[in-house]
C-alpha cells in the first residue's frame, strides 16, 4: 500500500489552521470564541466567558514544525495591553498540537530583551548582527504551556 503524502500548507494555511485550533480550544473548554476574520487589528480571536462578563483579545501565531519557536515583528515589543494575549501554536505534523497562552507584556519584554541580546553577541564568524524588525518568541521552560488560565476567563 502506498504511504500518502502530506501537502506542504501555505504560510497562509499555517495561520488559518491556527487560528481554528485556537477557536476550537476555547470553545472545547467552555468559552465563546469568534475570530475577526482579519478586520480587527491585532487581534484574531475574541473571547469572552459564558456570561459574557469578561472578554479578552487573542492575537495567534503558529509555527509549523516540531520547534516551538514563533517569528513575530519589531511591533510585539509595544504591545502591553492588559487584556490581550497571544496564544502560540506548534503545528507539528503528526499529533496534537501544543498551546502557549501568553500575557502580551509578557511577550513584549521577552522580545525585546531577547532581541538586545542577540544584537549584542558576535554571529558564528565574530560579525556583529544586523540589527532587523524580526524578532523570536520561545518558551523553553514551557512557562505557559496551556495556561488557559492566564486568560481570567473561568
Amino acid at each position: 500500500m502506498k504511504e500518502q503524502r502530506r501537502r506542504k500548507l501555505s504560510g497562509i494555511q499555517v495561520g488559518i489552521t491556527g487560528e481554528y485550533l485556537v477557536a476550537a480550544e476555547l470553545s472545547r473548554r467552555g468559552y465563546v470564541a469568534t475570530l475577526t476574520l482579519r478586520n480587527t487589528r491585532g487581534i484574531d480571536i475574541f473571547a469572552l466567558n459564558s456570561d459574557a462578563t469578561r472578554s479578552v483579545g487573542i492575537q495567534v501565531k503558529t509555527a509549523h514544525g516540531v520547534k516551538p519557536a514563533w517569528l513575530m515583528n519589531k511591533k510585539a515589543e509595544a504591545d502591553l495591553a492588559e487584556n490581550r494575549f497571544y496564544v502560540f501554536v506548534c503545528l507539528a505534523p503528526e499529533g496534537s498540537a501544543p498551546f502557549y497562552v501568553v500575557p502580551c507584556h509578557v511577550v513584549a519584554k521577552y522580545v525585546s530583551e531577547s532581541h538586545a541580546q542577540f544584537v549584542k553577541t558576535p554571529g558564528r564568524q565574530g560579525q556583529a548582527h544586523k540589527d532587523t524588525d524580526m524578532r523570536q518568541y520561545k518558551d523553553p521552560a514551557y512557562e505557559y504551556k496551556d495556561r488557559w488560565d492566564l486568560l481570567g476567563l473561568g
